[in-house]
């Protein structure tokens, strides 16, 4: 049997300084690629890294292990945290990130399922994760697999597509409640701000009225991405969904909150309120490395 990778217990600190470590190699990648995303990956990380740090059951040494959990991007534009996040825990070297998006890359913008080791699914079209969770979650489910679960993000703005919805009414209907899914709760998309394009709220009414329990948490708080994951695998009579709220360029200052840098990197455009264009990614890395700094001098 292989080895559970979660099996090293690590710190809250050291979560944190992981994450703290994906996101300046998420800039550091972006700048260098000069197109994708950064305000969701940035926001994602600290989710993240508690799924492959501390939560799922894996093995970077046999990503194909027959016991593993499995975990579905379904917001496939983030990819970049995927990618840093695998590199960190040890599915490819960390160098390889230097070639996100550039052509013939393994790494491209968005993640094609046996490309690299760790991808379970290939993401592009919104709204098609929590489908390939609920058919995934079937046939464990026909084949009596109880012990692994499928953890799937998908972003709020994603879930203007009607297929969200499908998948949910199956999954519900199924009682597959071994998928936990995950909102990233960034109230952001490319064309401004979610309640502007589409509003969604009473987001969580709608899930509860398509028959999913419902678990509203921070999620850039690792502590409470690990309770609620924690809780979701305790309840049985439903599926759950847990309405992560980030904040969107979570630890660099210009991009927070701000739905300008859903789709863009670092270093392409001036934007306002941000640095010079080509400040942005030294300002960026500097704060990041300054909390680094600080996250190390609270738990000395």
């Amino acid at each position: 049997m292989a080895k559970n990778y979660t099996s090293k217990k690590r710190t809250i600190e050291d979560l944190e300084l992981i994450a703290t470590k994906i996101r300046e190699d998420i800039i550091k990648s972006l700048e260098k690629a000069g197109s994708g995303h950064s305000a969701g990956p940035l926001g994602l990380a600290d989710i993240f890294t508690a799924l492959y740090f501390d939560i799922m059951k894996h093995d970077p040494k046999d990503p194909t292990w027959d016991q593993r959990d499995i975990f579905i991007l379904s917001n496939g534009h983030c990819a970049p945290v995927l990618y840093t996040t695998l590199a960190h825990a040890g599915y490819f070297e960390i160098a390889e990130l230097s070639t996100l998006r550039k052509f013939g890359s393994r790494l491209q913008g968005h993640p094609e399922r046996e490309r690299l080791p760790g991808i379970e699914t290939t993401s592009g079209p919104l709204g098609c994760g929590l489908s390939q969770a609920a058919g995934m979650a079937l046939a464990m489910k026909i084949n009596k697999d109880y012990h692994r679960w499928i953890y799937c993000t998908l972003g709020d703005g994603e879930q203007n597509e009607g297929n969200v919805w499908e998948a949910a009414m199956l999954i519900a209907k199924y009682n597959l409640h071994n998928v936990i899914a995950i909102t990233d709760r960034n109230n952001i998309q490319i064309d401004g701000t979610t309640e502007h394009v589409m509003p969604l709220e009473d987001l969580r009414a709608k899930w509860e009225s398509f028959g999913w329990h419902v678990i509203d948490i921070n999620g850039n708080d690792i502590d409470s991405i690990i309770d609620a994951t924690a809780m979701a695998r305790s309840i049985v009579e439903k599926p759950v969904m847990i309405l992560a709220h980030t904040i969107p360029g979570k630890g660099v200052d210009f991009m927070e909150g701000d739905y300008h840098w859903h789709g863009i990197p670092v270093g392409i455009e001036d934007v306002a309120g941000a640095p010079p264009k080509n400040e942005q990614a030294k300002s960026a890395l500097h704060q990041l490395r300054t909390l680094e700094g600080k996250i190390r001098s609270e738990h000395e």
